[in-house]
């Protein structure tokens, strides 16, 4: 029995009910309790909130979210295979689980949180990872129906996440978008060998906490900005915004920056001041 709730080790888990990784769902499962523990508290308090869960798979970081004393959680799987499995977790913790089989790139929990406190902890599945992150930056309301984000990405995707125009080589649309709205930071990393079957990559731990108050701006104008900036990353901003407007010049003065600098040295204000300014010009138009 695992130390942590008494229900079988994951291994045995896994082998009574056949679960073999897909890759073609981006799964790795994690065994190691501890390690799914440190997790599950790297998220915050969670006595008083209602946990969200992508990909639980056979239920190591559930178990571990339940342990820690989570409110409630709703697991969104959509590999039938894991439903027997997670069915166990939740008959040990009457009331507190909720698992749902569904793809969460289709489908809203908002409907089952209510007001309290939200937190959205997952070992993504790799495939979906930043389409689901994008998606809960780019909500129109804000702040968010979440109050945190604690999630594992591939290291190389964590590292442009929390990236500044200071790391130009990581800096990109992810890290506009998340600097713009979020305070985000990585907390630790996740050897290969933590994962059945072990990927070829290292992981990371990001926490991404809502900004109360961040820039003004409108998110589309924000992703053009950003999507012709970094389209053509190496050329100056004169160059690279022909492709959304005809006349950059206006749009970089009116933002205050120089038509010779280039995406990656432009900070998160900078990029809401371009959007603000295409706006504006196209109303005029």
């Amino acid at each position: 029995m695992s130390q942590i709730d008494n229900l079988p080790p994951l291994r045995e888990v896994v082998r009574t009910h056949g679960l073999m990784a897909k890759k073609s769902l981006g799964q790795n499962f994690l065994f190691d309790l501890n390690l799914t523990s440190r997790i599950a508290r790297s998220a915050g308090p969670l006595e008083d909130a209602t946990v969200i869960e992508v990909g639980p798979g056979p239920g190591g970081l559930t178990r571990a979210i339940l342990a820690a004393g989570a409110k409630k959680v709703i697991a969104i799987e959509r590999d039938s295979r894991c439903l027997p499995a997670l069915a166990e977790i939740a008959d040990h913790y009457p009331g507190r689980l909720e698992v749902i089989e569904a793809d969460a790139l289709e489908f809203d929990p908002r409907p089952l949180v209510g007001d309290g406190l939200v937190r959205i902890i997952s070992n993504l599945p790799y495939n979906v990872g930043t389409a689901l992150l994008t998606g809960w930056l780019t909500t129109e309301a804000w702040p968010p129906w979440w109050s945190s984000l604690t999630l594992m990405f591939q290291r190389e995707v964590a590292e442009r996440i929390v990236a500044t125009e200071d790391e130009p080589k990581d800096y990109g649309r992810l890290g506009v978008l998340c600097g713009w709205r979020t305070d985000a930071r990585i907390l630790f990393d996740v050897p290969p060998s933590a994962f059945v079957p072990p990927p070829k990559i290292t992981s990371s731990i990001v926490h991404l906490t809502p900004k109360a108050s961040p820039l003004s701006c409108r998110i589309g104008a924000l992703e053009a900005i950003t999507r012709a900036a970094f389209g053509q990353r190496r050329k100056m901003l004169r160059q690279s915004l022909k492709a959304i407007t005809p006349d950059p010049a206006a749009i970089i003065a009116a933002a205050g920056l120089e038509e010779t600098t280039r995406a990656e040295n432009v900070p998160v204000e900078g990029y809401v001041a371009l959007a603000n300014a295409y706006d504006a010009t196209r109303a005029k138009s």
